[in-house]
C-alpha cells in the first residue's frame, strides 16, 4: 500500500510540475505543501486534480478535494 501510495504522490509532483513549470526543482514536503502557497491558483489546482485523477483512471467527486489543504491530507 505504501509503494502505491508513494507512488500516486509522485504523479502529483508531476502533474503539479506541469502545470507550474517553476516548481521543476522543488523538493515536495507532502506532509506540508499547500499548492496555493506554491503559486497555485484555484484553476491550476483543478487542472492538477483532473490531469491526476485522468491518469490513473479514478474519478474523486470534487467536493472531497476542497476539504485537503496539503497533499499529506488528500484521501489517497
Amino acid at each position: 500500500m505504501r509503494h502505491e501510495q508513494d507512488e500516486l504522490l509522485d504523479l502529483i509532483a508531476q502533474h503539479t510540475r506541469e502545470v507550474l513549470p517553476g516548481l521543476n526543482a522543488h523538493q515536495f514536503v507532502f506532509a506540508s505543501d499547500r499548492l496555493a502557497d506554491l503559486g497555485a491558483n484555484s484553476v491550476d489546482r483543478a487542472e492538477i486534480a483532473t490531469l491526476v485523477q485522468e491518469s490513473v483512471n479514478i474519478s474523486i467527486p470534487r467536493v472531497e478535494l476542497f476539504g485537503p489543504k496539503t497533499f499529506g491530507e488528500l484521501p489517497i
